[in-house]
């Protein structure tokens, strides 16, 4: 079982997730889109939205840096491991909270406002079960981890390596073996997540509009009244008498 969840089921999700995307592309070009409802409900969506987005990431941010990062680098620019711990907790249970609250926002509007609720679509059902139990479980497992319930697991010496040994095509499972069962229920959650990003509306994050960052201005000129007034009508706009 420990070989099935921990040293297949990530490359399962990762594959799922790289041919629904490029299926998705190929087949549903029209359909790439967050079916977007601000139509139907805008003041809701202000506060969930911003909330959600920045929260996840930071989030995001955050796994990055606790999974990615070996423990002997932080070790070796003087980050001790009280320090490391006090700063991950903080910044990430402030993170993982506005995220929490803004998905929070987000599915009341969903399931509250008519409008919004006929707009709902089957995918969004799992989209946002999976999203809830993947920060649910994410917070509970660093609750009980600062706290020491989980007799003082340290994530770093056990899931971050077996993280990083996935893409070495060499997973050790047997590391995950000793993870508290909030963390194993985290990593699942987050890697059906991952599966389901093209076959749902969380496709839109693969479209970023970075490009807005680096167009040019849009320059707007006025135009004088006057010159307006002078200037010949186009023809087949002639007035009527």
């Amino acid at each position: 079982m420990d070989l099935l969840l921990w040293g297949v089921l990530p490359y399962v999700s990762v594959a799922l997730l790289i041919a629904g995307t490029f299926w998705r592309a190929r087949y549903d070009k029209f359909g790439w889109t967050t079916h977007s409802s601000q139509l139907h409900e805008s003041r809701l969506l202000r506060i969930g939205s911003p909330l959600f987005h920045f929260g996840m990431l930071f989030v995001i941010m955050g796994h990055v840096v606790g999974l990615l990062i070996p423990k002997g680098w932080t070790d070796a620019v003087g980050l001790s491991d009280h320090a490391y711990h006090l700063l991950a907790i903080s910044t990430g249970t402030v993170a993982g909270v506005a995220a929490a609250a803004g998905i929070g926002v987000l599915v009341h509007r969903r399931f509250k406002v008519p409008a919004v609720r006929r707009a709902t679509l089957r995918s969004d059902h799992v989209m946002y079960a999976c999203l809830l139990g993947a920060m649910v479980l994410g917070l509970t497992a660093t609750i009980l981890n600062s706290t020491g319930m989980t007799d003082d697991y340290n994530y770093r010496t056990g899931i971050s390596p077996w993280f990083r040994s996935l893409f070495t095509l060499q997973p050790d499972y047997h590391l995950m073996a000793g993870a508290p069962l909030a963390f194993q229920l985290h990593i699942l959650f987050g890697f059906t997540l991952f599966a389901l990003i093209p076959y749902s509306r969380l496709v839109h994050m693969f479209s970023v509009p970075l490009k807005y960052l680096f167009r040019p201005y849009v320059v707007y000129r006025k135009r004088d009244p006057q010159q307006l007034a002078n200037r010949p009508s186009k023809r087949g706009w002639e007035r009527v008498s």
